[in-house]
């Protein structure tokens, strides 16, 4: 029997609405709307476009809505770290602040001299990230806090909205900072020290947990029934995308690749040592409880933000032109740190990677292909050293690579993967994020049996991944790794 979902997938780039049909132990997935993301500048500030976002949400349920056949539950997934206020009636106070906004600077630094980096690390698992909830609320004006009445992480509000309950998903609220790891609950005093007061946040929702139905509204405007509930599904578009990997080998490390390379393993417990927190690695929860022990790498926004930046000046580039351009230029010509902070916020990335090239005494990139290259060869270099540094944490010898998400559709950077791990990449689903996002919905109506090996299971039988196999001159890649570790920081 068949059965229909919607996979809500937000990222800070696009988002859309997929319909998924259930069919025994396969999903298949068909996009019924796609709508852009950006962050907008605003009196000194950068801001989220959530009722743009909104709109195309509704946009994508309408499609669903005139279609025949009922829609089963909706889920929604979405960046992580970024948060809305609402006042006692349920309203939007403002418009999210973006996590790329430089507002946090200062409380990071005050918020760890109160609590120590190291304490932190260890209470929470979650590395010091200048984006992370923690500090930004302790960036917010105190009056800001005291006027709200609730704060939900973004994809809690699209799932408040559509259906009218308030809800702090698992997987998402372990990326805030402002989560006991030993205790998986919120810590009173992060809450605290983050001035954060004790109402403004409810219990943490268990992931798959179903909300109810639509409201009346949301049901009128999309055409959907009431009785189409809302699951609060792996609220983390990492964790939805890790739920999605097809794991073919029991010690194989996923990449979640898009603006964000997210590359880690699965484990049964936190790492919550000092070398954890000095390699840059965290701790977050799974869809199923598992502990998500990754560490984030700046991954395609360097590209993203070139490619921004070149159609603003009149340039007509195609992303597969362009990456089919970078695969004829001489590999590892010029590589950067694609963590250094210099990349971090929007403006003219290709000025700075020219310019951090050029401080670093290699040949600048000059045309868009050749940026491209430097752009993407660096992303390989980050996830090799990614990937040693959680053989080296983990204890665990990593054998294969799966690397999921739009990303997996480059092809280039997947060879260069393979090329500098010296390990098989497997590369595919592209849409994981919305598969995961799907099978977490589907295992809480009972669609599919409960447990990691079924949903593993289901997403092999819904996905074919394309394997790339590790070749050129290993020792060319050692040397490369080499001289980006001695570039200053």
């Amino acid at each position: 029997m068949r059965h229909l979902l919607a996979a809500v997938d937000l990222g800070a780039s696009s988002g859309r609405v997929m319909a998924a049909a259930v069919e025994g132990n396969r999903i298949g997935l068909t996009e019924t709307a796609r709508f852009p993301n950006r962050a907008v500048p605003a009196a000194g500030r950068l801001y989220w476009d959530v009722l743009g976002l909104w709109n195309g949400v509704l946009e994508g349920l309408r499609a669903l809505g005139a279609a025949a056949e009922e829609v089963a539950a909706i889920g929604v997934d979405s960046w992580a770290v970024d948060y809305a206020l609402l006042d006692a009636e349920g309203h939007l106070l403002a418009a999210p602040v973006c996590y790329r906004d430089h507002r946090t600077r200062a409380a990071r630094e005050d918020v760890l001299a109160a609590a120590g980096p190291e304490a932190l690390f260890a209470r929470t698992g979650v590395q010091h990230q200048p984006f992370n909830t923690l500090f930004q609320l302790a960036a917010e004006r105190p009056g800001t806090l005291a006027a709200a009445e609730r704060m939900l992480l973004v994809p809690d509000l699209f799932s408040y909205w559509l259906s009218g309950a308030y809800a702090w998903e698992a997987t998402n609220a372990s990326t805030t900072g402002l989560v006991d790891q030993a205790t998986g609950t919120w810590s009173p005093e992060l809450c605290e020290l983050a001035g954060v007061p004790g109402d403004l946040l409810g219990p943490i929702t268990p992931t798959g947990t179903v909300l109810g139905g639509l409201t009346a509204d949301v049901a009128a405007e999309t055409g959907l029934s009431e009785s189409t509930e809302v699951v609060a599904t792996a609220g983390h578009d990492t964790a939805a995308a890790v739920a999605a990997v097809p794991y073919e080998t029991e010690h194989a490390a996923y990449i979640s690749c898009g603006t964000w390379s997210l590359v880690g393993t699965e484990r049964a417990a936190p790492v919550l040592g000092v070398e954890a927190l000095r390699a840059g690695f965290t701790n977050e929860r799974g869809a199923d409880g598992s502990i998500r022990f990754l560490r984030n790498v700046a991954g395609l926004w360097l590209l993203q933000e070139s490619l921004r930046v070149w159609r603003r000046e009149g340039a007509d580039l195609d992303i597969g032109e362009l990456v089919k351009a970078a695969a004829d230029v001489p590999r590892l010509r010029s590589v950067v740190d694609p963590d250094d902070p210099v990349f971090a916020a929007p403006g003219d990335m290709p000025g700075r990677l020219r310019a951090r090239c050029a401080e670093t005494r290699q040949p600048v990139p000059e045309t868009p292909a050749e940026i491209a290259a430097c752009v993407l060869d660096s992303l390989a270099l980050a996830h090799r050293r990614a990937v040693a540094d959680l053989e080296r944490l983990g204890g665990t010898e990593i054998d294969l690579i799966h690397i999921v998400g739009g990303g997996s559709n480059n092809e280039l950077l997947c060879q260069l993967t393979a090329d500098a791990t010296g390990r098989p990449v497997l590369a595919g689903p592209d849409e994981a994020t919305a598969l995961g996002n799907a099978l977490v919905q589907a295992q809480a109506l009972g669609l599919v049996e409960p447990g990691p090996e079924a949903r593993r299971d289901a997403a092999r039988a819904s996905t074919e991944p394309r394997r790339h196999l590790p070749a050129g001159d290993p020792a060319e890649w050692r040397r490369a790794a080499a001289r980006l570790a001695d570039f200053p920081r």
